[in-house]
C-alpha cells in the first residue's frame, strides 16, 4: 500500500456492477488527502462503491461545481500567495488538466490514507463525508466571500500540500 489519494473523472456512477467506462484519471496525492481533492468532491457529495477496496468508501461529487469552487479557491488564494510564479503555474496546470478530463463526476478513492489511520475505517469514513468535506467546502466559500481570512491565510501558506497533486490521464489502481 502506498499511502495515496486518488481522484477520477466520469460520466458514471460506479456500481457493484464494476468501474465506470470510460474512467479518467485525475491526480495522485501521497500520504494525505489534499484540500483540493476534498472540494472537488464537495456538491452533491454521494457514497459510492469503492473502485480499489471490498468496502463501500468511494466518494462521489459533481464534477462542475467542484471545479467551480475550486477555481473560485484558487483565484482568491492567489491575490497573495507566496511563490506566486509558482503557484501560478500549479494553478494553470490545474484547469488545463480538469478541463481535458471534464466529466459528470469526479470520484474519490482515498482508503490507503484513511486506513493509516488509528480509529475503525468505517468510522473515518463517516467523519470525512458527514463532517470535513462539508465542512471544508463552507470555509472555502466563506474564504471567497471574504469572510473568512484566517482560513484564507492558512490555505495560501500551505498552498503546495492543499493543491499540489500529480496529474495524470490514466487511471491508476494499486495492486
Amino acid at each position: 500500500m502506498a499511502n495515496r489519494s486518488n481522484l477520477y473523472a466520469a460520466n458514471t456512477l460506479p456500481s457493484a456492477k464494476g468501474r465506470p467506462n470510460p474512467l479518467m484519471g485525475i491526480s495522485t496525492h501521497n500520504w494525505s488527502i489534499p484540500l483540493a481533492h476534498l472540494l472537488l468532491v464537495s456538491f452533491d457529495t454521494r457514497v459510492v462503491p469503492s473502485m480499489i477496496w471490498e468496502e463501500r468508501i468511494g466518494v462521489a461529487g459533481d464534477y462542475e461545481r467542484g471545479t467551480a469552487l475550486l477555481m473560485d479557491l484558487l483565484r482568491v488564494v492567489g491575490e497573495d500567495a507566496h511563490e506566486a510564479q509558482d503557484f501560478e503555474k500549479v494553478v494553470a496546470e490545474t484547469k488545463a488538466h480538469l478541463e481535458k478530463q471534464r466529466a459528470k463526476y469526479f470520484l474519490l478513492e482515498a482508503g490507503e490514507i484513511l486506513r493509516m489511520d488509528q480509529e475503525p475505517l468505517d468510522e473515518s469514513f463517516d467523519r470525512l463525508v458527514e463532517y470535513h468535506i462539508p465542512q471544508l467546502a463552507a470555509q472555502a466559500q466563506a474564504a471567497i466571500a471574504g469572510e473568512n481570512e484566517e482560513w484564507l491565510t492558512a490555505a495560501r501558506f500551505r498552498w503546495r500540500e492543499n493543491f499540489y497533486s500529480f496529474f495524470e490521464d490514466t487511471p491508476y489502481f494499486p495492486a
